[in-house]
């Protein structure tokens, strides 16, 4: 398990190269939900997400040697963004293995950033992919199964302790379980008395499901939301979730692409659908625990563009 002294290890060596994102109160949001909201909005911080946290602690942390040979990350969008702008920052040569079903901004950012882009047909055949480059000589970096890029993504939950006023819920995004297993280890030290929700989108389920078969099992992908979209989480995030976080809620993708277009609205924010998500399960959190909440919510990224939600609104009939 993640400690929090390797998390404030790990944002003192990251903090020259990182973004402090701010966490505000959304009146919009507030008024919305009907309950007080405050919004830590990483979709603000440096290659449009959370990644650049645990993309930049890792390579921070290679040896020479395994710099020399190149690093290899798959993704299905966001860490791939974060580790083809890091590493060209850090002057380490990446390869990034993405599914075609990424979204194009996502490609083409990590294309005209120096990467070596390689495509494959599903999620699965990145990892497969990722996996075969590994064992040829490439350093991984794993975008959620590596202690040290969970302590990066937990530098998000150390600076959301610090900087919000009084909450009692905090809503997490899980694709492979990386940001909400850091996130949690940093508040249940920090705010322990504070209720933690994760929120996956139908057809990217890994962790509810591994949470119902008391361990990692692979999952079938069909979800729009690729960036959330993992074949299975892995034995370290799953021991993160299993210990620290109260539930995993899950939510269709039309209601996800809901929740961005309801973040752009009232939150003044262009979010994708991994953070909108988390609008239709705060609504469900109220519910469960009544009166007297206060919601955090981690908007993990806004790498989408005008086009992709306008496009996946059209198919939902969203106006």
């Amino acid at each position: 398990m993640i400690g929090i002294s390797e998390i404030e290890a790990t944002a003192e060596r990251i903090a020259g190269h990182v973004v402090r994102t701010p966490t505000l109160p959304s009146p919009g949001l507030s008024a919305l939900l009907g309950a007080p909201v405050t919004v830590k909005l990483e979709l603000l911080q440096r290659t449009g997400s959370f990644k650049a946290r645990g993309a930049t602690a890792k390579l921070l942390s290679l040896s020479e040697e395994e710099r020399a040979a190149g690093v290899v990350a798959v993704s299905g969008g966001n860490h791939g963004i974060a580790m083809a702008v890091m590493a060209a920052a850090l002057d380490v040569k990446a390869t990034v293995v993405m599914p075609r079903s990424a979204p194009a901004r996502a490609v083409e950012i990590a294309r005209e950033s120096g990467a070596s882009l390689r495509l494959t047909d599903d999620m699965a055949g990145a990892f497969a992919l990722m996996t075969r480059l590994q064992e040829e000589g490439l350093t991984l970096v794993h975008p959620f199964d590596d202690p040290v890029v969970i302590a990066g993504q937990g530098t998000v939950g150390l600076e959301f302790a610090a900087d919000a006023g009084e909450l009692t819920d905090v809503l997490v995004s899980i694709g492979g379980g990386g940001l909400i297993s850091g996130v949690a280890a940093a508040l249940r030290e920090r705010r322990p008395d504070v209720r933690i929700w994760g929120v996956e989108t139908e057809g990217a389920e890994a962790m509810s499901r591994a949470l119902a078969a008391g361990g990692p099992v692979p999952v079938a992908l069909s979800s729009l939301v690729s960036t959330l979209s993992a074949p299975s989480v892995s034995r370290l995030t799953y021991e993160h979730v299993s210990t620290l976080v109260d539930d995993v809620l899950v939510v269709p993708d039309r209601e996800a692409v809901r929740g961005t277009l309801d973040l752009a609205d009232h939150a003044k924010v262009w979010a994708e659908p991994a953070a909108g998500c988390l609008l239709p399960a705060a609504r469900r959190v109220l519910e469960r625990v009544g009166e007297g909440a206060r919601i955090g919510l981690v908007v993990c990224g806004g790498n989408a563009t005008t086009g992709d939600v306008m496009s996946w609104a059209a198919r939902f009939g969203l106006r």
